[in-house]
């Protein structure tokens, strides 16, 4: 999830504030709280880990899918066709 979140910022596609879009919001999200699940299942809290595991897939994932959706990307097209 590191690697990803930290990849996205080489990624300038959507250009909406200079070379950065709502997605990099996403990415600076998962860097700052993935430290922060670890840290808990090290610490044996596992009630917080795991809550922040399912805030971590839900933005990561389900969100950042949903902006590969919009207008003017690969995949509307490929959904919603051109």
């Amino acid at each position: 999830m590191a690697t990803v979140a930290a990849s996205s910022f080489w990624i300038h596609q959507i250009r909406l504030v200079g070379p950065w879009s709502p997605i990099h919001l996403l990415s600076i999200f998962t860097l700052i709280v993935l430290p922060l699940g670890v840290w808990r299942a090290h610490h044996h809290e596992v009630a917080a880990h795991r809550r922040i595991m399912i805030f971590i897939f839900a933005g990561a994932l389900v969100i950042a899918g949903l902006f590969t959706f919009v207008p003017g990307r690969i995949m509307h097209a490929v959904v919603f066709g051109h």
